[in-house]
C-alpha cells in the first residue's frame, strides 16, 4: 500500500500540537477532578493497593510494589512521580486526613526526604479503605488503561469532599491550583447545611467551616479576607506561626520564647531557612534580645527556641520575626479543578455543588444496584416457600425426571411429556407449575436440610428482611429528601469516627510593625582593604586615625548606619549591601570578607567602583566597558530593592573598566591600552537605562582596549606610565574617533 504524504501548514500543526498536549498536562495529570477531588496519579495508586489487597489490618507491602504494579497496570510515566504521590498521601504534615500508612522513613516536616522505595513499606489507612474505595463495583464507571489490558475507576467513589479535606496543588500549562486543606468534621457540617438549602450563602457556610485547617497549626491573621477567598475561589491568605513565652523558673535560667507551630509554607527547607534568618537578624544586631536559638523539634511537633535577654522586648521581637522571616508568609488560594470535563476556578458553593452531584450520582448507582439484588433474592425466597408448600409435588417431579433438562422444563413450563411419575395423582398440579428461570435453579440446587422447620422459618424471615430492603430502597430511589438523609447520615458516621480537632487558629491578627528606619541614625564609616576585609568605624575612631585608615584601607566610605553600599563589578553586576549588615569592629580588627556579606564574588569578579547609596542620590554615573561602549545613567535608576541586579548590558567578552559619577564636569577623555587619549563633550554621551548597551567612544586598533575614562574638572593630571598628561591640554575631539587624538 502507498504512502499518503498530508501537507500541513506548519504553524497550525504546531499550535493544534501544543493545545493538545497542554490539555493532557491539565486534565490528566496536574489538576484534581473536582468530583474525588484526586489526580489521576493519586486515584490510581489508591486503586492499586485497594486491588492489591493492601487493607489497613493486613501487612505493609513493599513500596517498589506498589510504584511498579501501579507503573505497570496504570500510570506508565516514571517511577519517581509514582513514588513520590505515594509519600504525600502518607505524610500527615502535608495531608489534612492522611491515605496511606507508611512504614519506615517517609521524610519529615523539615524536608529530609523519604528513603528509597525498596526500603519502606506501605498500606491503606482505614480512613482511605472506608470512605474512597468502599462500593468501588457498584458506583463508578470503569475505563480501559492506557493499553486496554486492564480497567481502572474513572474516579474513585469518595464520600467527602476531599477537594477541601485534603487540598490540592498543582502546575499545569498556563494555569495552577493551589487548595489548602480543611478539617473534616468542618466540612461535614457544611456539607449537611448545603444540603438543607441549596441556596446558603457563603457567609452562612463559613460559620460551620470558618476557614483552611492545615495540618502544622498556625494562625491565619487576616479572617476578614476568607469570605472573599470562598466566594471567588481565589486571594491571599496570611499564615503565621504560634509562639509561646516560657520564663526561666529560677534566677540562672533565661526566658524563652518558643515557636510550636508553624505556617503551612514552611515545610521542608522553610525551616532551616527560618533559623539561618533569625542568625542574620542577630549578628546584625536587629534581634539584640536574643542569645541563643535551637530547633529542638522531634516527632512529637515543632519547638524552636529562641532564649532571651533579661526583661527582652517580647512584642518587639515577635513582630521582627513576622516582618522579617517567613514566621509570617502568605499561602496563594486558587481553586481550580476540573468540573464537567474543563477546568473551572470554583467557589466553596462551587465545590460543594460538584461533590453533591457526584454523591447523588453514586448513591443512585448503588442503590439501583442493591435494589437489584434485593429483587433477585426476593424472587429466589418466594420461590423457595412455594415450592416447600408443594414439596411432594417437587419430589414426585424430581424423581420421575431423566434429566436435569426435564426436571427444569416441568418447574417452569409445566411440560410433564418426559416425566415418569412414580406415584399417579400429581399428573393435574405438575402441569399449572410456573417458576421462573432463577427460581427453577435455586430449587433444584435446595438441601434436604432446607426442608426442617426452622430452617423454612428462617426462609420466611429472610424474605420479610428482603421486603423491608426493597421498600426502603426504592423510598431512597423514589425522594430526593429521604437520598439526602442517607448522604447526611453516611457523612456523620464519616465524622463521628475520623473527625479531629482544629488545629489552625483564624483571627483578624494586628499587623505586624518593624519600622527599620526607627533605629537611631548615626554616621559611620565603612571601610574595606585590598583583601575585601571590611567593617564599620564609628566616626570618633576614623576622625583620630584618619591618615592611617586612608593609607590602609582601598575604599573608605562615610555614610549613614541606615545606607546601602553599592559595589559595581566588572561583570556589569551591581551588589548591595545594607551598612547595618557589616559588622562594626575597632580600627585593629581584621573585619569581614565582604563575600559573606553579599552576593559578590571576588573569585570570579572585581570591585571597579564602591560608593554609599546616599553619596550617589540624584547623580548621574558614566559607565565605560573595555570595548569602549560608554553611556550615562542616572543614580535612581539603581533604587532597587534586590541583592544583585545587572548595571549595564555587556557583550560576550566585554567586561566594565569604570564607573564614575558626574560632579559638575562637562568634558570626559578616554585612555587605550596603547596610550591613545580622547577627549571631547561630556553631552555627546547618551543619557540611557541600566539594561542598554551604550555607544561607541573610540574606535579602537584591532587588540586595543578601552583602560580608563577620566571627567575633566579644573586642571587633572594623571601618572601614566611615569609621565605626567595634563588634561586640559588635550585638544578637544568629537567622540567618534575621528578628530585628534594624543598618543603618548
Amino acid at each position: 500500500m502507498a504512502e499518503k504524504i498530508l501537507k500541513t501548514e506548519y504553524s497550525e500543526e504546531m499550535q493544534r500540537s501544543y493545545m493538545n498536549y497542554s490539555m493532557s498536562v491539565i486534565t490528566a495529570r496536574a489538576i484534581p477532578d473536582a468530583r474525588d477531588g484526586l489526580k489521576p496519579v493519586q486515584r490510581r495508586v489508591l486503586y492499586d493497593m485497594s486491588e492489591l489487597r493492601l487493607n489497613h489490618d493486613k501487612p505493609h507491602r513493599k513500596s517498589a510494589r506498589i510504584v511498579g504494579d501501579t507503573m505497570g497496570k496504570y500510570h506508565p510515566h516514571g517511577d519517581s512521580s509514582i513514588y513520590e504521590t505515594l509519600v504525600v498521601l502518607s505524610q500527615e504534615f502535608k495531608k489534612g486526613m492522611t491515605l496511606v500508612d507508611g512504614h519506615g522513613n517517609f521524610g519529615s516536616i523539615e524536608g529530609d526526604g523519604a528513603a528509597a522505595m525498596r526500603y519502606t513499606e506501605a498500606r491503606l489507612e482505614k480512613f482511605a479503605e472506608e470512605v474512597y474505595l468502599k462500593d468501588l463495583d457498584k458506583t463508578v464507571n470503569f475505563v480501559p488503561n492506557y493499553d486496554e489490558t486492564e480497567k481502572e475507576p474513572e474516579v474513585l467513589p469518595v464520600r467527602v469532599p476531599n477537594l477541601l479535606i485534603n487540598g490540592a496543588e498543582g502546575i499545569a500549562v498556563g494555569m495552577s491550583t493551589s487548595i489548602p486543606p480543611h478539617n473534616l468534621g468542618e466540612v461535614v457540617d457544611a456539607v449537611d447545611a448545603y444540603i438543607d438549602d441549596p441556596d446558603i450563602s457563603t457567609q452562612k457556610l463559613m460559620e460551620l467551616m470558618p476557614g483552611p485547617d492545615f495540618p502544622t497549626g498556625g494562625i491565619i491573621a487576616n479572617k476578614s479576607d476568607l469570605p472573599a477567598i470562598y466566594e471567588t475561589g481565589s486571594g491571599k491568605i496570611k499564615l503565621r506561626g504560634k509562639m509561646e513565652v516560657e520564663l526561666g523558673k529560677r534566677k540562672a535560667d533565661k526566658d524563652k520564647l518558643v515557636i510550636t507551630e508553624i505556617p503551612y509554607t514552611m515545610i521542608g527547607a522553610g525551616i532551616n531557612k527560618f533559623l539561618m534568618d533569625v542568625a542574620d537578624l542577630v549578628e546584625s544586631k536587629k534581634l539584640t534580645d536574643v542569645v541563643d536559638i535551637s530547633n529542638q523539634s522531634n516527632k512529637e511537633g515543632i519547638r524552636i527556641v529562641l532564649e532571651l535577654r533579661k526583661d527582652a522586648d517580647i512584642e518587639k521581637i515577635r513582630n521582627i520575626l513576622y516582618k522579617k522571616t517567613k514566621l509570617e508568609d502568605t499561602f496563594g488560594v486558587n481553586m481550580l479543578a476540573i468540573a464537567g470535563g474543563r477546568p473551572e476556578t470554583l467557589s466553596l458553593r462551587g465545590i460543594l455543588k460538584n461533590f453533591l452531584d457526584f454523591q447523588y450520582q453514586n448513591t443512585e448507582k448503588k442503590y439501583q444496584v442493591l435494589l437489584q439484588k434485593e429483587r433477585e433474592r426476593q424472587e429466589v425466597q418466594e420461590g423457595l416457600i412455594a415450592a416447600c408448600d408443594c414439596i411432594d409435588l417437587i419430589i414426585a417431579v424430581l424423581r420421575g425426571s431423566k434429566n436435569l433438562k426435564d426436571a427444569r422444563a416441568c418447574l417452569t413450563t409445566g411440560d410433564i411429556s418426559n416425566i415418569k411419575f412414580k406415584t399417579p395423582g400429581f399428573e393435574a398440579d405438575a402441569k399449572k407449575l410456573h417458576f421462573t428461570e432463577r427460581q427453577a435453579s435455586a430449587i433444584l440446587e435446595m438441601r434436604l436440610y432446607k426442608l426442617i422447620g426452622l430452617e423454612i422459618l428462617a426462609l420466611e424471615k429472610e424474605h420479610k428482611e428482603t421486603l423491608r430492603k426493597i421498600a426502603r430502597y426504592e423510598k431512597i430511589l423514589g425522594s430526593r429528601a429521604t437520598m439526602n438523609q442517607v448522604i447526611k447520615d453516611d457523612l456523620e458516621a464519616i465524622k463521628k469516627e475520623f473527625a479531629l480537632p482544629r488545629k489552625t487558629q483564624i483571627e483578624d491578627g494586628p499587623e505586624a510593625v518593624y519600622d527599620e528606619t526607627a533605629v537611631q541614625v548615626q554616621e559611620v564609616v565603612f571601610v574595606m582593604d585590598r583583601f575585601g576585609y571590611c567593617k564599620l568605624l564609628d566616626k570618633a575612631t576614623y576622625e583620630r586615625n584618619r591618615e592611617t585608615v586612608d593609607t590602609e584601607q582601598v575604599h573608605v566610605v562615610r555614610c549613614l548606619n541606615t545606607d546601602k553600599i553599592l559595589l559595581f563589578t566588572d561583570t556589569g553586576n551591581l551588589h548591595q549591601l545594607k551598612v547595618m549588615d557589616v559588622p562594626a569592629g575597632k580600627l585593629r580588627d581584621k573585619g569581614t570578607p565582604i563575600d559573606n556579606l553579599s552576593k559578590f564574588d571576588g573569585g570570579k569578579e572585581t570591585i571597579v567602583y564602591l560608593a554609599g547609596s546616599r553619596e550617589l542620590k540624584g547623580k548621574i554615573l558614566v559607565f565605560a566597558t573595555k570595548t569602549a561602549m560608554v553611556k550615562q545613567v542616572p543614580a535612581e535608576e539603581f533604587e532597587t530593592n534586590n541583592r544583585t541586579v545587572a548595571a549595564t548590558k555587556l557583550q560576550d567578552g566585554d567586561a566594565l573598566v569604570s564607573v564614575t559619577p558626574v560632579e559638575g564636569q562637562t568634558e570626559v577623555v578616554l585612555r587605550t591600552s596603547n596610550g591613545v587619549f580622547l577627549r571631547f563633550m561630556l553631552e555627546e554621551i547618551s543619557v540611557m537605562k541600566k539594561n542598554a548597551r551604550g555607544v561607541r567612544g573610540i574606535k579602537l586598533a584591532r587588540g586595543e582596549e578601552l583602560e580608563a575614562l577620566y571627567l575633566l574638572g579644573e586642571d587633572p593630571v594623571v601618572d601614566y606610565k611615569g609621565k605626567e598628561v595634563h588634561m586640559n591640554r588635550l585638544k578637544l575631539a568629537k567622540r567618534d574617533g575621528k578628530g585628534s587624538k594624543v598618543r603618548l
